[in-house]
Order: structure tokens, then C-alpha cells, then sequence
């Protein structure tokens, strides 16, 4: 088999479900698998997949067993030659795995490949390429310099080695997840991307970015940007600090103090609420006339709208790579807002704000 994509869901049932679609046409073509991790969710999600994935391989926790564990399950099960570690709150092309499995075969020493995410603006996530966060490099970042801490070397389009890349999506091949150990269990949850990517980096192994495949990550669903979450993250960080920099005592001090403080100073986000004017449907269904909890004009392509429009894509009638480029070449200045109607039109989903959680309006 070439390829397993194992999925670690903790109740983010909707998402999941239009993930699930996404990968499935994505690898129509490939001898692949998916792997679903359900860390005990509450919210139907499991049985959602029994009814509408049956060829999807499901684990069942009993219990929330944190990221590194639950998928270290998953992948033990895999049987593909590649895994691919993906977010539930994703949305990939139909062609992402295939670009990236052709990339990864003229590679010698492949590590990890990674891909261009955005959130649900169609915004670029820097996350999607880093450096290793060093003390240093993290003391920077705190007190406001980001710039050694992403990889900008490259654009977000571009294709290059970068030492870092994001948990939402990471690509390798089974056999080097397995020689490095795969995910640290130390980490519950954050912080085991990066170690995961450092510790590859440290066997001898590169590790790519390829921006010219792009994934939508909606980002925030399973946990929200409040203080227990910086005390998570940087907990984290601490983990991989005294794992790989024990020598950088001084600094290390310095940086603790800086995280002592973000935690202290971290305030739960305010909700975001964007003003919408109209509601657009993208839809290449030439009599579109389903009913809606609001007005609503139809377009067979999104061309020129007004600002604070919000659009919502068809599923059933537009590829994911055409609502992919849509979001990303979007105008910002216009503050679009961005949905995407479920194929069985059972829901409209989407998100604002990478801060909170998105947005889930059931039609039935």
C-alpha cells in the first residue's frame, strides 16, 4: 500500500466529515487508507464515520489520549509505505497527496514534507514553515520578533527545505516515523510537530516544503486560545527545551521568564463577528433554488462581489482545489467570510477566526 492518512478527531464531528470527503476523492487513485483516532469525542462523531466512511479503519479510544499517543495508535495500524499525519479541521485538493508522493520519490533523505496551509479566510499560516525554535529564537518571538521563528526564506509558494513543519498535515515515510521514534508521548498536546520535525532533522534526514499545494485548516476547533491553552503550549515548549537545549541555561532562564509572563498576561479572545452584507452561493447547479435561512444570490463563479459578502461554495458541484484557490486569491481588503455547503446540503461550515471555534449552521 502506498499511502495511510490517519486522522486524530476529538469531537469536531462536521469537520470531520467534510475532511473525510476531501481525502477520500483525493485519493481515488492511489492504494491508500484512512485511519480515524477518536479520542473518546462526544459528539456522534464515530458514528458519523461508521454510517457515511465504512471503508474508513476506526479507533475507538476509551479516553482523550492526547496527539502524540492517539496518533502513534493510528499509525501503528497504518499499512502504507507513506503516512500522512492530517487535522480533522482540514480540507485538502484532489490532487495534494498524489503532488506531494511525486515530489517525495526524486528525494534523497526525505524526512517530513509539509504543504501550504490557510485558515478560513483563505489567509496564509506562517506555521506552515519554521525554523527550530531555538532559545533564542523563541526569546525573539516573545518579545515581538517573528521573523527567526518562520521560515521566510521561502514564499508561500515556493518549494525548499525548512527544519519545521505543522502537525496539521506532515508526510513521510512510515519507516523513518518509526526509526525516530514517532511522536514524543511526553507531549499531550502542542510542541510535538516541532519535536517530531527536530528529531527528524537529527537523524540525518531533510525535511521540505511544498507551497504549491495548498490544504485549508480551519485551526482552533478542538481546543480555544485562552490561558489554559498558552500554559499547554508552553508547557510543551518547556518539554523540548529540556529535551534538546539542556546547555542553554542562562537563556533558558530568560525564556522562562518570558513565558511566565505571556501566560500570566494571556486573555481569553474576544469572539469575532463579521458584519456579512450579502450571502453568494458558488454553484455550478444550473437551477439552484435550496431553501435557506437567508436571501441569497447565486453565481456560477465567484468573479466581483461586495465587501463583507459572504461566500458559500457548493460542495457538490466544485472541486476542492477550485474553493481552495478561491479562498487563498481572494481580496483581503474585502473582507469576505468564507462557508462551504455540504454536499448531502445537511450543513454550512466555516471559520472566521483561528482564535475560536468555527461556525456549523444545519440546514435539517
Amino acid at each position: 500500500m502506498k499511502l495511510s492518512v490517519v486522522i486524530l478527531n476529538y469531537n469536531v464531528r462536521y469537520f470531520l466529515e467534510l475532511c473525510l470527503k476531501s481525502v477520500e476523492v483525493a485519493i481515488t487513485d492511489l492504494d491508500a487508507e484512512i485511519i480515524v483516532v477518536d479520542n473518546n469525542s462526544s459528539d456522534n462523531s464515530c458514528v458519523m464515520v461508521q454510517q457515511l466512511f465504512p471503508r474508513v479503519k476506526l479507533i475507538q479510544n476509551s479516553q482523550n489520549l492526547g496527539f502524540s499517543k492517539a496518533n502513534n495508535l493510528g499509525v501503528a495500524q497504518a499499512k502504507g509505505q507513506y503516512i500522512c499525519i492530517l487535522n480533522p479541521d482540514t480540507v485538502v485538493a484532489e490532487d495534494t497527496f498524489i503532488n506531494c508522493l511525486n515530489y517525495a520519490k526524486n528525494q534523497s533523505y526525505l524526512g517530513i514534507i509539509g504543504c501550504q496551509l490557510i485558515d478560513g479566510r483563505g489567509k496564509f499560516l506562517p506555521e506552515s514553515k519554521r525554523h527550530v525554535p531555538t532559545p533564542l529564537v523563541a526569546l525573539k518571538k516573545i518579545i515581538g520578533f517573528s521573523n527567526s521563528y518562520y521560515a521566510n526564506h521561502l514564499s508561500a509558494s515556493e518549494i525548499g527545505k525548512v527544519d519545521v513543519l505543522v502537525g496539521a498535515f506532515m508526510l513521510l515515510k512510515k519507516e523513518v516515523y518509526d526509526a525516530v521514534g514517532g511522536f514524543d508521548e511526553a507531549y499531550f498536546m502542542y510542541g510535538e510537530d516541532i519535536d517530531l520535525s527536530y528529531k527528524v532533522l537529527k537523524a540525518g534526514y531533510c525535511n521540505y516544503y511544498y507551497g504549491e499545494s495548498s490544504i485549508i485548516h480551519f485551526k482552533g476547533e478542538s481546543t480555544l486560545k485562552n490561558r489554559l491553552y498558552a500554559k499547554r503550549f508552553y508547557g510543551a515548549m518547556q518539554i523540548f527545551y529540556n529535551k534538546h537545549f539542556k546547555s542553554h541555561a542562562l537563556l533558558n532562564a530568560i525564556v522562562w521568564l518570558g513565558i511566565k509572563l505571556s501566560i500570566r498576561n494571556r486573555k481569553s479572545p474576544k469572539a469575532v463577528r463579521f458584519q456579512v452584507g450579502e450571502h453568494i452561493i458558488v454553484s455550478k447547479n444550473a437551477v439552484f433554488n435550496m431553501p435557506m435561512p437567508f436571501k441569497y444570490t447565486v453565481v456560477n463563479q465567484l468573479n466581483d462581489a461586495a465587501t463583507h459578502s459572504q461566500i458559500i461554495f457548493d460542495e457538490s458541484t466544485l472541486s476542492y482545489k477550485d474553493i481552495i484557490s478561491a479562498m487563498s486569491t481572494s481580496d483581503q481588503k474585502k473582507s469576505f467570510t468564507f462557508r462551504i455547503l455540504s454536499s448531502s446540503a445537511q450543513f454550512i461550515i466555516g471559520s472566521d477566526s483561528s482564535q475560536q471555534r468555527g461556525d456549523v449552521l444545519q440546514l435539517n
